[in-house]
């Protein structure tokens, strides 16, 4: 009988589907953007914690101040530019990979992904 209740109850919950771009679904300009920082400052601060980096040793790495590299692990992005943060995975070691292809709908897309 769990199964049939849980069924009932999620009947009555109304939800709108995401665009798959939460910057687009708060209506925030340049989602495609933001989206794209977002996806980079969360590669390299994965970088950051598998390599078991303090903050303060980040920073020595990425040549900036530990509180910049504190604003970057909690997602305050207003002060980093995507060639920044470009920037950063190049001091990491990492090889990025930058494909351009025409879409065949109008929205087009920004997505990173790590191998």
């Amino acid at each position: 009988m769990k199964g049939v209740s849980e069924a009932v109850l999620t009947e009555d919950i109304e939800y709108t589907m995401g665009t798959g771009n939460v910057f687009a679904d708060l209506g925030l300009p340049e989602p495609e953007a933001l989206l794209a920082k977002a996806g980079l400052a969360h590669q390299i601060c994965t970088i950051i914690e598998e390599r078991g980096l303090t903050q303060t040793q980040a920073a020595e790495v990425l040549h900036v101040t530990q509180p910049k590299v504190s604003l970057l692990m909690r997602g305050r992005l207003a002060g980093f530019s995507m060639e920044r943060l470009v920037r950063f995975l190049l001091m990491l070691d990492c090889g990025i990979e930058i494909t351009v292809r025409r879409h065949p709908t109008p929205a087009a897309r920004v997505r990173v992904t790590a191998s």
